[in-house]
């Protein structure tokens, strides 16, 4: 006995849900940032949070969100360039929660200068990834992760 190809009723996609990212029309959107993201080594999509966010290994460096109505894009830039986007640039702010580790949450609108944050991405991918993936394209860890080493153990923060 053969399977069929076809797949059966439970594992046929399940339509986006009202308010998501895939039902608010964003679709040449998303498909413009999963083509960067996914274009670089050791990365993939997962729906984190009920959004899509882009991995290196299992690390997040990128995410896309929609709530209110409005379309941002979030990635990590060192500390300096976090502040001096946010400082200039009014789409952009600190992100939620991360916004104090250099994660930036930029507006995007309909039309994106996907040059510009095709940088911004590579910048957040430079800092997330782990310097195997990093190697695949040719790169060095910046400079602010240059000289990082995991703690030795007993230096650890010990649980209460």
């Amino acid at each position: 006995m053969t399977r069929s190809a076809k797949p059966s009723a439970q594992s046929a996609a399940k339509p986006a849900a009202k308010g998501s990212f895939a039902a608010a029309g964003y679709a040449a959107l998303d498909g413009a940032l999963r083509a960067i993201c996914l274009a670089l080594p050791d990365t993939r999509v997962t729906l984190t949070w009920g959004k899509p966010h882009y991995r290196v290994v299992d690390k997040i460096f990128a995410g896309a969100n929609d709530e209110g109505g409005r379309l941002t894009i979030g990635f990590k830039l060192e500390k300096p360039h976090a502040r001096e986007l946010i400082a200039r640039d009014p789409r952009c702010r600190p992100a939620p929660y991360v916004g104090a580790h250099g994660w930036v949450e930029m507006e995007v609108g309909a039309a994106p200068d996907w040059d510009t944050l095709r940088g911004y991405l590579l910048e957040s991918y430079r800092l997330i990834a782990p310097k195997a993936s990093l190697a695949k394209l040719g790169l060095e860890p910046p400079p602010s992760r240059a000289g990082r080493r995991a703690q030795p153990q007993s230096s650890r923060r010990k649980s209460p």
